[in-house]
């Protein structure tokens, strides 16, 4: 039997997957760059997006094709050392427009960080894509938003789908809570880690704005919110998978969990040796969606 070059690659790739991928065919996506279109090639388009009196950074990859096209927004996570920009290009290749951001006073953003800072950026940035004037340049359905975010990104993503009833769904890989119970000592190491990518903070000024704050931060908290939304929750071998475990469960309680698919993988926080596997799942529950209406 003679196979050709991307049924050659699909199944190395497929050779390569956990179990839990298996279930489903990986999506050439992933393994396959899509036709040349001269008149609507694909390509990015940088973005200053205004929120609270200055404009954050962002990037756009658009896929080729006039569109419109759907939209995931990935958020990334505290400090945002992972981006998951692998993750942009691979839906880009699914014909989805990826949208990635930085917050306020992070990775060269204007302003200052904050925890709630975060959840105002997030919406800015809807606020943003679904301008009418915004959608035409971009080529997007501003009717069909995904939003996805790892880590803190993740709680940003369950804080804003919870609020936001225009989304279409939401991804939450590896999130985090910051209201999980920790010493102040322990949150100030937390946070002194790795936060030189940070604007206007301290690893102290962080630990207590977090304490500050705790109820409003909580991720359980996002449960009556996402009742009836489309969830796909991911979690890994990190420590964090009790908190979005007790988050399903809370939405399933409430009869909201037809719509919620949850898979546990053994990897680490940042899924380093799982990122085939992390872009399949995630595009193949996103062409699972429903089609733009007519």
């Amino acid at each position: 039997m003679r196979f050709g070059f991307a049924s050659a690659v699909a199944a190395l790739v497929v050779a390569s997957l956990p179990v839990f991928a298996l279930a489903a065919t990986v999506p050439a996506a992933i393994y396959t760059d899509p036709p040349h279109d001269a008149k609507f090639p694909a390509s990015t388009a940088v973005l200053h997006i205004p929120t609270h009196g200055v404009a954050i950074n962002g990037l756009a990859y658009l896929p080729a094709g006039p569109g419109a096209h759907p939209v995931l927004v990935i958020c990334h996570g505290l400090p945002g050392n992972e981006k998951n920009l692998d993750l942009a290009q691979a839906v880009r290749r699914a014909g989805w427009v990826a949208v990635t951001f930085n917050y306020r006073g992070s990775w060269g953003s204007p302003g200052t960080f904050s925890f709630p800072g975060n959840l105002e950026d997030a919406a800015a940035v809807l606020t943003y894509l679904r301008d009418p004037l915004n959608a035409a340049s971009l080529r997007l359905d501003p009717t069909r938003i995904v939003i996805a975010g790892h880590s803190m990104g993740g709680w940003v993503a369950a804080k804003t789908a919870a609020r936001d009833a225009g989304l279409l769904g939401a991804v939450l890989i590896s999130a985090w809570d910051p209201s999980r119970p920790i010493t102040h000592k322990n949150a100030v190491a937390f946070m002194a880690s790795d936060m030189e990518s940070l604007a206007g903070v301290t690893a102290e000024s962080m630990a207590a704005e977090r304490e500050a704050h705790i109820q409003e931060l909580s991720l359980i908290d996002t449960a009556k919110g996402l009742q009836g939304k489309r969830l796909l929750v991911l979690s890994a071998d990190d420590g964090l998978a009790p908190g979005t475990d007790a988050l399903v469960t809370a939405i399933r309680a409430g009869g909201g969990g037809r719509d919620v698919t949850s898979e546990h993988v053994a990897t680490d926080h940042s899924w380093s040796d799982r990122r085939v596997a992390l872009a399949s799942s995630i595009i193949g529950w996103l062409l699972k969606l429903p089609a733009a209406t007519p």
